[in-house]
C-alpha cells in the first residue's frame, strides 16, 4: 500500500469532490481516480460512492479514513526524524577526553551542544589517549579529544585547542618575583610530572623543549591526575609545566607564570575518517564556534 494512495484519499474524503482533490495533491483528475480505485482493489472493498454531485465514502471509506489519516501522520514523523537525524539533531555522541579537559572549555562546548541538539544523547569518558584510539578503532567512542600526534591513517582530526605551556610554581618560590622567566631558569628545579606512559606526546615535548635549554628535568614525583600534580607543587615538592587553561585551577600555594618562548600544544578532536555520522559534524561545529568565541574573549 502505497503512501500516496493514502494521501490521495484523504484529500478526496475532505473534498468531497475529485476536481478539487487532484488540485489539492497536484495530480490530474484521472489520475487521482486510477490512485483511489488501486486503493480500493488492495482493500478489497469500496471506499467512495461515487455519485454526479459529489464524493461520499462508504461505512468501510470512513474507517478506513482515520486509519488514513494516523498512517499519515506517523509517516510524517518518521520521516522527520530521519530528516533530524540527517542533520545530526538526534541520536547519539559518545566523547572521549584527556583528564583535565574540564577545565578547558570542554564544559562550555558539551553544554552549548546539549542546548543546540537537546535530542541527542551525550555520554563522556575520561580516557588516556591510548585508550581513546582503541575506543575509535572499536567504534565505542565517535569522537576523542587528545594531544597529538595522530599517526592512524583511519582517523581523521582537527586541533580545537591551541595553548601554550606555563609553569606552576610554590607560591613561595624566588621565581614568583621575576618578571619574565625563561625554560632555563628551571634547570636546577624539581620536577613533578605525568608518567611518560600516560602523556608520551606531551612528556615528549616538554623534555625536547628543556633539552634545547641544555638540561634534563630532574623528576621527583610522578602522578596521572593534574589536580594531584598541582597540588605536590603547593606541598613544594617541585615545579610543573601545564597547560595554559589550568590556570583556571585555582589552588592555595600555587602561582602560575608564564615562560618566554612557551612550545604551544594541540589538542585536538579525533575521529574516524569514514565516518559519516552527522552528529559528529554537528558537535564539531559547535566547538568550532564556541571555542573560537573563547579564543577572541581571551584577547
Amino acid at each position: 500500500m502505497e503512501l500516496r494512495h493514502l494521501r490521495h484519499f484523504v484529500a478526496l474524503a475532505e473534498e468531497g469532490h475529485f476536481g478539487r482533490a487532484a488540485e489539492r495533491v497536484f495530480v490530474v483528475q484521472q489520475a487521482l481516480s486510477n490512485s483511489i480505485k488501486n486503493l480500493e482493489d488492495e482493500v478489497g472493498v469500496p471506499l467512495v460512492l461515487r455519485t454526479t454531485r459529489k464524493v461520499q465514502l462508504t461505512p468501510a471509506g470512513r474507517e478506513f479514513l482515520e486509519a488514513a489519516r494516523s498512517t499519515l501522520e506517523q509517516a510524517d514523523q518518521v520521516i522527520e526524524r530521519a530528516r533530524r537525524a540527517a542533520r545530526g539533531e538526534v541520536g547519539r555522541l559518545t566523547l572521549g577526553f584527556v583528564s583535565g579537559m574540564v577545565f578547558g572549555g570542554l564544559p562550555d562546548v558539551v553544554r552549548t551542544f546539549r542546548e543546540r541538539y537537546p535530542n541527542v544523547s551525550v555520554a563522556l569518558h575520561e580516557l588516556t589517549a591510548q585508550e581513546q584510539e582503541l575506543g575509535l578503532r572499536a567504534s565505542q567512542l565517535d569522537i576523542g579529544l587528545m594531544l597529538l600526534p595522530v599517526r592512524d591513517p583511519g582517523f581523521a582530526f582537527e586541533a580545537l585547542w591551541r595553548q601554550e605551556l606555563v609553569v606552576a610554581l610554590p607560591s613561595a618560590h624566588p621565581l614568583t618575583r621575576k618578571a619574565s622567566l625563561n625554560i632555563a631558569d628551571f634547570a636546577h628545579e624539581p620536577f613533578v610530572f605525568f608518567p611518560r606512559q600516560i602523556r608520551a606526546a606531551y612528556y615528549d615535548q616538554v623534555m625536547r623543549w628543556c633539552a634545547s635549554a641544555g638540561f634534563a628535568p630532574r623528576i621527583v614525583q610522578e602522578a596521572i591526575e593534574v589536580p594531584t600534580l598541582l597540588s605536590l607543587v603547593a606541598a613544594g615538592l617541585g615545579v610543573f609545566l601545564p597547560i595554559r587553561f589550568f590556570e583556571r585551577v585555582s589552588l592555595p600555594g600555587v602561582t602560575y607564570r608564564p615562560i618566554e618562548g612557551a612550545p604551544v600544544v594541540d589538542i585536538v578532536a579525533v575521529w574516524r575518517r569514514q565516518d559519516d555520522n552527522p552528529v559528529v559534524r554537528a558537535f564539531l561545529q559547535v566547538a568550532r564556534e564556541v571555542l573560537i568565541s573563547e579564543r577572541v574573549g581571551e584577547d
